[in-house]
């Protein structure tokens, strides 16, 4: 193993950057060249089915097998022109990754030959096995019928030979087993809550959608190091390994030159990226060594979800081609920042986003107000569903790390907005007015007039407004965005629906009231408005929070304000199956009780077997290769020692080998005690696999295995400081986080 290492390192130092072949065109020359998207659809299709398709996307309208029948046949056209031979259903089981049967377009053609065929019956339906995907008992392993099933809404796409068909998943019985459709069934709720709350405004609102832009960090290290270290092959994260002298403390990545290796990785990455019509627009150096980020421009939801599960698939196979392994673990190394997704959410109709502000009009101020209000509100109400909504074995490393946000959802509004409602609040006025942007000058002539946004930012924040939309900050790194947008669109959606009813109620009462009078100069749905939102004021004012949330102060408030203030990865999924999520998950169509038990079992188990294979790599690792290096090591001292007592007089002998006897003692103590912990590692994880309950069992192992492992760590990372480096036989964080 030691042999490996040296030569890992050495291959990864003679690495030069890749050449990547620079189009000459520009970006938006050949962004969405991959894509059947509007503009081939125009081409490919007739017109009469061009414009049901446009109607399909845009308004909900149902698409007609005929309609898919025409739409296949100009689909295949494209993609035969592209040299395509295969298709397939690309969908999002829940795995957190997506999943693919390719097929070839070839059929009998009756004469003993074969055609090329794709008809809308292929487009629109398929059937994957459903009792081989996680579906948490729905469906038992003979019961293998299940349907992916197209989403128009989301562009077919090329990818090398294969064009690729976004599809929702879902049982014999019709309970999803994915993400899309959920998610889906969410975006349909808050439209439609968010649209009737718009007409009191704006009568002519006719639709509202729902934007995110993702944020996605990552790591890469060099190839030839991934494979020396098996604990980052098999677990996505380093198992064992002492701090670098320098890592993250000089905060010189952050922002710095991007190295030439990498920099050939993000150019095509992004080249393939944009030709998928994923609009990347940024790119730099992260916080941590070899940490980098990629964000793109807003897009509708569920567009922006399907493409960051494609980026991330993409970002593997480029950084392969470039001699790098991209990691999305949340935490692969110890003792620097881990990976986030940062979520950026907001509503948005056609005539711009519902979250921006100041409006020219006091009527528009009091629309941002609401918008704003009913966020909170449904943060306030789910705060402990919308933890669970990121939460996973792999997030839970760095939540709560004072590198990311705490394990306290919470919200950050800034000093204007916060006057802004407590104004509202206090009922000081009728007159809703808030202050735009405002400008700063510099005491350098030739530096222009800064503009100073309504918000500061608040990085401790997990979900913070800063400016236009919400920055939902806890979302992992190698999670799916879609399981936030679920339970964020819900809440959202189902504090507007309750909104929208309270108001209407009230807007009656008022005009009963013989005391109201309409020469205030405000009418009675203003009054309406306003009463109900005074109340969701005061109701989720303890969601609101500007502070430090990694202070221990917060953790204590937190719990006086009532918020879920839980830690254990496990206990926080019982959030989905208290009394509110499931009322509010069922009420709005999103997902039924039996849809929700069984993504908690899945989520249970995988919680489970994750913790369960980092447990027996570690095992393997610890006593193959990390006991038997160091006893080796120690056989050299002690026959050292041997030397000295025999070449020297005996005073003099221990005087000059006091060092490597100390050495010596010391392993000898850490390989007895890590031989001990990893037998009580073992039988902890005997007795939590006897556990029949699944939730009974991934407590079991959060509570029982997974400290053990910290201990075992713990000891190793002490040996790698005394043991010869020369011995030592897995890559250091020195090598892997430093190497270009």
């Amino acid at each position: 193993m030691a042999n490996l290492r040296f030569h890992a390192v050495k291959e990864a130092l003679s690495r030069k950057p890749l050449e990547v072949k620079i189009s000459e065109e520009r970006p938006y020359e050949y962004f969405g060249r991959k894509v059947f998207n509007r503009e081939r659809m125009y081409k490919y299709l007739p017109k009469p089915i061009y414009e049901k398709m446009i109607d399909v996307i845009d308004n909900g309208a149902r698409l007609e097998r005929e309609v898919a029948d025409e739409v296949a046949k100009g689909m295949a056209q494209w993609a035969k022109e592209n040299g395509v031979t295969h298709y397939t259903h690309w969908f999002q089981p829940l795995t957190e990754g997506t999943a693919e049967k390719h097929d070839s377009f070839v059929e009998h053609n009756g004469k003993g030959g074969m055609v090329e065929d794709f008809s809308g019956k292929l487009l629109v339906q398929q059937e994957p096995d459903a009792s081989s995907f996680p579906n948490g008992g729905i469906r038992s392993t003979f019961e293998a019928r299940g349907y992916s099933a197209w989403d128009p809404t989301s562009p077919v796409f090329i990818i090398d030979d294969t064009l690729c068909i976004p599809t929702v998943f879902i049982s014999y019985s019709g309970e999803a087993l994915d993400y899309k459709a959920p998610l889906l069934r969410a975006l349909h709720a808050v439209n439609v809550a968010a649209t009737e709350v718009c007409r009191y405004f704006d009568p002519e609102v006719k639709k509202v959608t729902s934007n995110l832009g993702w944020e996605q960090e990552y790591f890469l290290v060099d190839d030839s190091l991934y494979s020396a270290r098996p604990d980052l092959m098999l677990t996505g994260r380093t198992l064992m390994g002492h701090d670098s002298a320098k890592n993250q403390q000089m905060d010189d990545h952050y922002f710095g030159t991007i190295p030439d290796r990498v920099q050939a990785f993000m150019k095509d990455l992004e080249i393939q990226a944009l030709e998928l019509g994923i609009p990347c627009k940024t790119r730099h150096n992260e916080v941590a060594p070899n940490q980098f980020e990629l964000a793109p421009i807003f897009e509708e939801t569920n567009l922006a979800v399907d493409h960051n599960m494609l980026l991330m698939s993409l970002m593997k196979k480029v950084a392969r081609k470039h001699g790098f392994r991209a990691l999305l673990h949340e935490k692969p190394f110890a003792g620097i920042n881990g990976s986030g997704k940062h979520n950026n959410w907001s509503l948005s109709t056609d005539t711009g986003t519902l979250l921006h502000a100041p409006g020219k009009t006091p009527e528009q101020n009091l629309r941002f107000a609401v918008f704003i209000v009913e966020t909170l509100m449904g943060v306030y109400r789910h705060n402990g569903l919308l933890k669970a909504s990121i939460m996973s074995a792999t997030n839970a490393h760095r939540l709560g790390a004072n590198e990311a946000p705490p394990a306290i959802v919470s919200s950050f509004l800034g000093t204007q907005v916060s006057e802004f409602l407590d104004h509202i609040e206090r009922a000081d006025s009728d007159q809703l007015s808030l202050a735009g942007k405002q400008g700063m000058k510099m005491d350098i002539p030739e530096i222009p007039e800064l503009l100073i946004d309504q918000t500061d930012r608040n990085r401790t924040s997990p979900f913070a407004f800063t400016g236009n939309r919400f920055e939902f900050r806890a979302v992992g790194s190698e999670a799916n965005c879609a399981s936030a947008m679920i339970a964020l669109n819900s809440a959202v959606a189902e504090a507007l629906v309750s909104f929208k009813k309270r108001v209407d109620t009230r807007i009656e009462e008022i005009a009963d009231d013989p005391k109201f009078a309409e020469g205030t100069g405000h009418t009675a749905k203003f009054h309406a408005i306003i009463d109900i939102l005074r109340q969701d004021i005061t109701t989720c004012k303890p969601i609101r929070f500007n502070g430090n949330g990694y202070s221990d102060e917060w953790v204590e408030e937190a719990g006086h304000r009532e918020l879920d203030t839980e830690k254990s990865c496990p206990r926080i999924f019982e959030n989905y199956l208290n009394k509110e999520s499931v009322e509010m998950f069922e009420s709005l169509g999103v997902m039924t009780r039996k849809e929700l038990e069984a993504r908690n079992e899945v989520k249970w188990e995988t919680y489970t077997k994750k913790i369960q294979i980092e447990a027996r790599v570690l095992g393997d690792l610890t006593m193959n290769h990390i006991i038997p290096v160091a006893t080796r090591y120690q056989s050299q001292l002690l026959v050292n020692v041997e030397n000295m007592n025999s070449v020297f007089p005996i005073d003099k002998a221990e005087r000059l080998s006091a060092r490597n006897v100390k050495i010596i003692e010391e392993i000898a103590e850490r390989t007895s005690t890590i031989e001990r912990q990893v037998e009580e590692l073992v039988n902890a994880r005997k007795v939590a696999n006897k556990i029949g309950d699944e939730h009974a069992k991934a407590i079991a192992y959060h509570d029982t295995v997974a400290p053990k492992m910290e201990e075992i760590r713990y000891q190793i990372d002490k040996l790698e400081f005394i043991v010869d480096d020369a011995c030592w036989p897995l890559p250091k964080y020195r090598e892997l986080l430093f190497i270009r």
